[in-house]
């Protein structure tokens, strides 16, 4: 289950963030609201998640999948471009995630 919460703060805060821009500077009502109401959610599960998980674990995996999501989310809808450093980047960072969640000691499994 924990995991499961952190799969669902990782998703509401990319939504969050996405509608963030959307809001064009809280100046749209209805991605304002979403900006709010996934942030919330997604802090309320981080803060359930890191009564199982260290915080190391919790906070590399949602901001690195958050940051991959995003610029994924970015290249989708906003046609903002990724070069070759930027793909390179992105699959380190999912590297990085595996490795610290599949075979780190600190991972607390």
């Amino acid at each position: 289950m924990t995991y499961l919460y952190l799969f669902i703060a990782i998703l509401s805060e990319v939504i969050a963030t996405v509608s963030l821009k959307a809001s064009a500077g809280f100046s749209k009502l209805l991605p304002s609201i979403i900006v709010i109401i996934g942030y919330i959610i997604s802090f309320i599960l981080l803060s359930l998640v890191l009564k199982t998980l260290p915080i190391s674990i919790t906070y590399s995996s949602w901001a690195g999948l958050g940051i991959v999501l995003i610029t994924i989310t970015g290249y989708i809808f906003y046609d903002q471009k990724l070069d070759g450093f930027a793909i390179i980047g992105i699959a380190l960072i999912i590297i990085g995630i595996i490795l610290i969640n599949i075979f780190s000691e600190s991972s607390g499994h």
